[in-house]
C-alpha cells in the first residue's frame, strides 16, 4: 500500500483544526474524535455498530472539544480517523497502537500488517496529527505566551465485567500535576465525583499526546476523561462544556499556568 492509497480524494484530511487564527493560549486536542475509516481500508472487518461504539472513538469527546473551542475562542485540533486505524494517543511500542483485537472484538483488517502498511498509517494519520499539535504550540510560544494544553477524552460507564465506574469525570496527568490539582478541586466543589488519574493512569505504553506535547515541553497541561453517558446529548454536552470552560478560564489566571516546568518521574 502506498501513501496515495490510504487517504484518497474522497477522504477528509487526517485532522481538523478549529479557530486556527485564535490568540488564546489554550490549545484543545482530541485524540479519539472520529470513528471514520479511510475508504481504502473498507470497514476493517468491524460492524458499524461496533465501530461507532467506544472501541472506535471516544463518544461525545469531539462534541465537547468543539463547544469548548467556541466558548473559549481557542484553537482545537481533532484527530480525523478512528483509533481502530491507528491510535493517536499510543507510542510506537504500544501493542494496541493498531489493534488486532479491541475489547475482545477482532479487527480483521489490522491482522498481519507489514511494515509498509503500518508506516503509511503512521505517516498519514499519526504523524500529521501530532505535527499539527506541535506547530500550534509553537505558534503560541512564538507570541511570547505559555500554552495551556487540554486533552479531551471520554470513558465508558462500566467495565467489560460489568463493574460500574462511579466518576462523572477523571482528571489525569503524568508527572506534572500543576493544572490537575486545581481542576480536581474546582470540579469537586461542583459536587461531582472526580477521579484523580482515574479511570486511567498514565503509562509508557498507554499515552503519547500529553507526555510528549505537554510534559516534555514543560507546559501546563491536563487530560480530561468524561464518562460518556454524561455527554451523549447536545444538552449534556453544553452543560459540561460551559462548566469546563469556566474552570479552564480560572486555570489561566493561576501563576502555575504561566511558566514552564519540567517534572521528571
Amino acid at each position: 500500500m502506498t501513501a496515495a492509497l490510504l487517504l484518497g480524494p474522497h477522504d477528509p484530511p487526517p485532522f481538523e483544526t478549529l479557530n486556527p487564527e485564535s490568540t488564546s493560549r489554550v490549545l484543545l486536542v482530541c485524540d479519539h474524535a472520529s470513528c471514520r475509516i479511510p475508504f481504502a481500508l473498507g470497514d476493517l472487518g468491524v460492524s458499524e455498530a461496533e465501530r461507532t461504539d467506544h472501541i472506535g472513538w471516544d463518544i461525545g469527546a469531539a462534541a465537547v472539544a468543539r463547544r469548548l473551542a467556541a466558548l473559549l475562542g481557542a484553537p482545537a485540533i481533532l484527530a480525523g480517523y478512528s483509533r481502530l486505524v491507528i491510535d493517536c494517543n499510543r507510542p510506537a511500542a504500544a501493542p494496541d497502537r493498531i489493534p488486532a483485537v479491541s475489547d475482545s472484538i477482532p479487527v480483521p483488517g489490522n491482522e498481519g500488517l507489514d511494515q509498509s502498511a503500518v508506516g503509511v498509517r503512521v505517516d498519514d494519520l499519526f504523524t500529521s496529527y501530532h505535527d499539527a499539535i506541535g506547530a500550534a504550540l509553537d505558534r503560541i510560544e512564538a507570541r511570547g505566551e505559555i500554552p495551556l494544553l487540554i486533552s479531551v477524552h471520554s470513558f465508558t460507564p462500566r467495565l467489560a465485567n460489568g463493574a460500574d465506574r462511579p466518576w462523572e469525570i477523571g482528571i489525569c496527568w503524568d508527572n506534572d500535576r500543576r493544572m490537575a490539582d486545581p481542576m480536581i478541586e474546582r470540579l469537586r466543589g461542583d459536587g461531582l465525583r472526580v477521579g484523580a488519574n482515574e479511570p486511567y493512569d498514565f503509562g509508557v505504553l498507554t499515552d503519547y499526546t500529553l507526555p510528549v506535547h505537554g510534559e516534555d515541553r514543560g507546559l501546563p497541561s491536563l487530560l480530561m476523561e468524561i464518562r460518556n453517558d454524561e455527554i451523549r446529548t447536545p444538552e449534556r454536552v453544553e452543560t459540561w462544556a460551559v462548566r469546563l470552560a469556566g474552570h479552564i478560564c480560572a486555570l489561566l489566571d493561576l501563576p502555575e499556568s504561566q511558566g514552564l516546568e519540567r517534572v521528571k518521574s
